[in-house]
């Protein structure tokens, strides 16, 4: 009787869906808040001053705000990316469940 148990609990154990921490989506949304952020850097970048001329370009909004701003937005993003969870239909409470007590 007692193999009989172990033989189902192992067949049931095979049987169960394998579920990772992070989905496909996670891993989509990961990606576009790399590319968030390699834009910013990439917007920050340019020539600097050389010598005795002035450069001008360095206070041009694009390196000084706006790569700064999607850069931020994609690290702050990649936190909302990595603890997203696709709501799941099959696990909402029913309310009269919770009445029968």
């Amino acid at each position: 009787m007692a193999t009989q148990e172990k033989k189902t609990q192992v067949e049931n154990k095979s049987k169960d869906k394998v579920t990772y921490p992070l989905t496909k989506m996670n891993f989509i949304l990961m990606g576009i808040c790399l590319l968030l952020i390699v834009i910013g850097f990439w917007m920050m970048t340019g020539s600097a001053n050389v010598g005795e001329t002035f450069n001008k370009d360095i206070f041009e909004s694009s390196r000084i705000s706006t790569g700064p701003v999607i850069a931020f937005l994609g690290f702050v993003l990649m936190a909302f990316a990595i603890i997203y969870r696709k709501k799941d239909n099959n696990t909402v409470n029913n309310p009269d469940e919770d009445n029968k007590e």
